[in-house]
């Protein structure tokens, strides 16, 4: 023990003898938590990441953050229902950030500037893994293998890859130009083997695809549709909403122009084609829903599946919507569809105690249409693969997209039974190609599950300013007649607004709080990235414990931690 004698103190250095932190009952640590908008996109984006980046003026690093996840920003930028908004934790402080318009303005900058996807050469050596279907889940799916080394062939029925990305989201929506660009773009990787017009079942079987690859991706997507009827009556002229939207898309006309028209369904087949009729001149179209308008407050599980932008400019046009009705029967002249008599529904529990959708007696009424259109979703065509569709879908593990059953083949996307949205297939393919590349390894499958995020009431708003969202332009209802784009981009200077107002949640601003607040300057500034990926590290033989680092830390990175 040292022996400091009398008077001591006031010699300089004499109180580093003092291990003052041996006092305390509690330390700080820096840990990095998932922001809100990380854990609800469905591609896997976060968005703290490269908007930070953004922040920094870095927008090809920006970028390259956003396809590490999602190769197709300038697609999902558009038509993906962006929970990652719906999540953000600055909507509790002013607006969401326009997440979105930051990823749309990063693939169409990547496009434009012709940037290269941060993938290697595979060499001759490296494994094969077949991916059948060039939607969305499957080109993630291959994307993601091309960046783990492998060599990828890629398989698809039609004479153009993007699957129903391409055949049934409308122009005004996502222009065909930005459609050719991305795909294009991602389709010119090396160590990819694309195949069109290459249909499993008929031009390769499953068994030799098998045969010659380590592991299969089924990305199939759902273009069956489902049979439909109201009390067994059938309109002779009876035509779904896939069909018909996929001939508007396809041609930009309709066969038929009645009077008034009823869609039967609450999802984005359903609104888009009730757009298109608006488009097309059809003066009365009525959109019939067991669920409601989906809204601030609506519980999701009572809410249409349509995204609540898409809805909402459907109204704008003068779609009319029923919520929460069902067709009890088609009044029909002939084989010529005249009317249709409704039902209020409502939700009750079965035997089993689960809720069930039954109409609710004395509530029927009588829509005058002229024509009923099905878009009550579609089932998977099974060709080439029907032992491994239960029920019109894949049944797959959850996570990883592992098709029960099965040794060596995954799946994802719409061929799933609860994913249906652009961003969602992205994200199993992502998730797929990640155990697929274990699978060839011999790695074990555990459970995944999103990161969990950090609570809005973990951060210390007291440093950050209100500033409102920048909105992208949207053409006003009377001006949308054709297949112009409704939405349009955010400029560079709002997107660095965006950035700017992002609170960076659970992750370092390196603002220096810790830094010049602690009291006993036991936080130390280092020249270079300490091993966390922060500026600063903690000199615990000093530190008390006190908590004021953590306390005035504004995104909430430094939490106490029981000694």
């Amino acid at each position: 023990m040292i022996q400091i004698p009398p008077g001591a103190f006031a010699r300089p250095g004499t109180s580093l003898e003092f291990k003052t932190g041996t006092w305390r009952a509690e330390r700080p640590v820096h840990q990095r938590r998932a922001a809100p908008c990380h854990s609800a996109c469905p591609a896997g984006e976060d968005a703290q990441a490269y908007l930070a980046k953004v922040e920094l003026g870095d927008m090809r690093g920006a970028w390259e953050t956003v396809v590490a996840a999602n190769p197709l920003p300038a697609i999902t930028g558009r038509v993906c229902h962006h929970p990652c908004e719906s999540a953000c934790n600055r909507a509790h402080y002013d607006e969401s950030i326009t997440i979105h318009g930051v990823e749309r303005f990063l693939g169409d900058e990547a496009l434009r500037q012709g940037w290269s996807y941060p993938v290697p050469i595979p060499s001759a050596e490296a494994p094969r893994m077949a991916v059948v279907g060039s939607g969305p889940a499957g080109l993630a799916a291959a994307y993601h293998l091309l960046r783990g080394g492998c060599r990828v062939t890629l398989i698809e029925a039609m004479p153009a890859a993007g699957g129903t990305v391409r055949t049934a989201i409308p122009h005004y929506r996502l222009p065909p130009e930005i459609l050719e660009q991305e795909l294009d773009h991602m389709l010119a990787l090396p160590g990819l083997d694309f195949r069109l017009r290459t249909q499993l079942g008929r031009d390769v079987s499953l068994d030799e695809l098998r045969a010659d690859h380590e592991a299969v991706f089924l990305g199939p997507g759902r273009r069956k549709g489902r049979e439909w009827s109201a009390d067994f009556a059938v309109p002779g002229n009876l035509r779904t909403g896939l069909q018909l939207l996929e001939a508007w898309v396809a041609g930009g006309t309709l066969p038929e122009q009645p009077r008034s028209v009823a869609i039967v369904g609450g999802g984005n087949t359903a609104v888009d084609l009730a757009r298109v009729l608006r488009r097309e001149g059809v003066e009365q179209v009525h959109l019939i829903s067991h669920q409601r308008i989906p809204a601030p407050g609506v519980p999701s599980e009572d809410a249409m599946r349509a995204t609540y932008r898409e809805v909402s400019q459907a109204l704008e046009e003068g779609v009319t919507i029923h919520e929460h009705r069902g067709v009890r029967r088609l009044i029909l002249r002939g084989e010529r569809v005249v009317g249709m008599e409704l039902v209020h529904m409502k939700k009750l529990e079965d035997a089993g105690g689960r809720l069930r959708r039954v109409a609710f007696e004395g509530t029927e009424t009588v829509l005058h249409v002229d024509q009923v259109i099905p878009a009550i979703g579609q089932d998977v065509d099974g060709v080439g693969f029907e032992s491994l569709v239960r029920r019109g879908y894949m049944e797959v593990e959850p996570w990883w997209g592992t098709v029960n059953g099965q040794s060596g083949i995954f799946s994802g996307g719409d061929a799933r039974s609860d994913h249906g949205t652009v961003s969602e297939a992205v994200g199993d393919g992502r998730r797929a190609a990640a155990a697929m590349l274990r699978y060839r390894a011999g790695k074990q499958l555990e459970p995944g599950a999103p990161p969990e995020p950090i609570p809005y009431s973990d951060l210390n708003l007291s440093y950050f300013e209100t500033a409102p969202a920048s909105k992208e332009p949207v053409l006003p209802p009377e001006q949308r007649l054709g297949l112009e784009e409704i939405e349009g981009g955010l400029q560079a200077n709002a997107v660095r607004h965006e950035a700017h107002r992002c609170l960076s949640c659970g992750d370092c601003l390196a603002c220096d709080n810790c830094w010049t607040l602690c009291p006993d300057q036991s936080v130390l500034k280092t020249r270079e990235v300490a091993a966390d990926g922060s500026h600063y590290v903690f000199d615990y033989d000093y530190c008390k414990g006190c908590g004021i680092c953590a306390h005035e830390c504004p995104t909430g990175y430094i939490r106490m931690i029981p000694e």
